[in-house]
C-alpha cells in the first residue's frame, strides 16, 4: 500500500483552471492519494462550482486572499490533520499526466537524502516545449532560471538528478521535512518563495531531485491582451521584488546590486518573449487542440 499523499491545489478566482486541473487528477485518486483544494478567499463563486463538480473533494475555505505562501501553509496544516505522509503542492493552472505523483513520492521513498522532488514541466500551449527541467540559482549574481525553458523536449532532459531549486508550480516533500524547514516564508507575497524554500531544504543537507518521469503541463501566460507593455512591466516588478527580498534575506548583497543593474535588460527580454509568443500565432483554438493532445498522453 502506498503512503498517504495529499495534493494541495491553491485556488483564487480561478474556477475554470481549477476544475480542469481536478479533472486531470480525478482518474487516479484513491485512498492513498487525495486532493485538498484551498480557496484563497475567492469572490467568483469558485467554491460552489468546485464542490458541485467534485462533491467528494476536500475543500478548505480561507476568508481572504493571503497569497501563495500563506495559502499553501494553511493547506499543509490541514493535510497534517488528515495524517498525510507526503504533500504535493500543485498550481491550479496545470494539467497532469496520469499517475504523475508516483515517481515523485517513490523518489523520496528510495532516497532518504532527497528533500524535494520536482517533475518535468511543459508549456500547456506548446505541449512538447519545456518550461522547467531543473533550476539554476546563483545568489552571487542574482541569477535564478529554469533549465531547458522554451526548448523542445530532448533526451538530455530525461536524465534525473539533483538540481538547485524546485519551482512552486509543482513539487513533493515528506510532511516531516516541510515541517522541519518551517514551511513557506509568508513574508514572500508572490515569487521567489519556492527558491527560498529550496535553499532552506538544501541547508538541512537534503537535495532537490528533478524527476523527468513525472510530467505536467502549465498554463503559463502565453499572450497578453490590451496594454501588453504595462502588463509585462507589472509582472517584472513583482518578480523583481520577490527576488530582491530573497537576496536580502540570504544576504547576497553583490547579487542584489547585479540584479538591479541588469533589471532594464530583463524587462526588455521579457517584453521580447511576449512579442515572439504573440507572433507565433498561439490562440484559444490552439489551446483546445493542445488540451486534447495532452489528455491523449494519459
Amino acid at each position: 500500500m502506498h503512503p498517504l499523499t495529499w495534493i494541495v491545489v491553491l485556488n483564487w478566482n480561478g474556477a475554470d483552471d481549477t476544475l480542469a486541473c481536478l479533472s486531470s487528477l480525478a482518474g487516479f485518486m484513491s485512498t492513498s492519494c487525495r486532493v485538498l483544494v484551498v480557496d484563497n478567499g475567492s469572490t467568483d463563486g469558485s467554491p460552489k462550482r468546485i464542490k458541485d463538480a467534485f462533491p467528494d473533494i476536500e475543500l478548505l475555505l480561507l476568508p481572504l486572499n493571503c497569497g501563495y505562501a500563506a495559502g499553501n501553509n494553511a493547506g499543509f496544516r490541514r493535510v497534517m490533520e488528515l495524517h498525510a505522509e507526503f504533500v504535493i503542492f500543485l498550481n491550479n493552472d496545470t494539467i497532469v499526466n496520469a499517475g504523475f505523483y508516483l515517481p515523485l513520492v517513490e523518489t523520496l521513498q528510495r532516497n532518504p537524502a532527497a528533500g524535494i522532488s520536482v517533475p518535468k514541466i511543459f508549456y500547456f500551449d506548446c505541449p512538447d516545449t519545456l518550461w522547467y527541467a531543473g533550476g539554476i540559482v546563483r545568489l552571487s549574481t542574482g541569477l535564478i532560471s529554469h533549465i531547458g525553458i522554451r526548448k523542445k523536449d530532448a533526451p538530455q532532459f530525461d536524465r534525473p538528478g539533483s538540481t538547485a531549486y524546485a519551482t512552486g508550480c509543482c513539487f513533493a516533500m515528506r510532511t516531516r521535512d516541510f515541517l522541519a524547514v518551517g514551511g513557506f516564508d509568508e513574508t514572500f507575497r508572490m515569487y521567489a518563495e519556492d527558491v527560498d524554500l529550496s535553499l532552506r531544504v538544501s541547508a538541512l543537507g537534503l537535495s532537490i531531485e528533478y524527476v523527468p518521469s513525472s510530467r505536467i503541463w502549465h498554463k503559463v501566460s502565453a499572450s497578453l491582451h490590451g496594454n501588453a507593455l504595462l502588463k509585462v512591466i507589472k509582472k517584472v516588478i513583482k518578480k523583481s521584488l520577490g527576488v530582491l527580498h530573497l537576496l536580502r534575506k540570504h544576504r547576497a548583497w553583490r547579487g542584489m546590486v547585479t540584479y538591479l543593474l541588469l533589471l532594464p535588460l530583463r524587462l526588455a527580454a521579457s517584453f521580447g518573449d511576449v512579442m515572439k509568443t504573440r507572433l507565433s500565432g498561439v490562440n484559444k483554438t490552439g489551446r483546445v487542440q493542445n488540451a486534447e493532445h495532452i489528455q491523449n498522453r494519459h
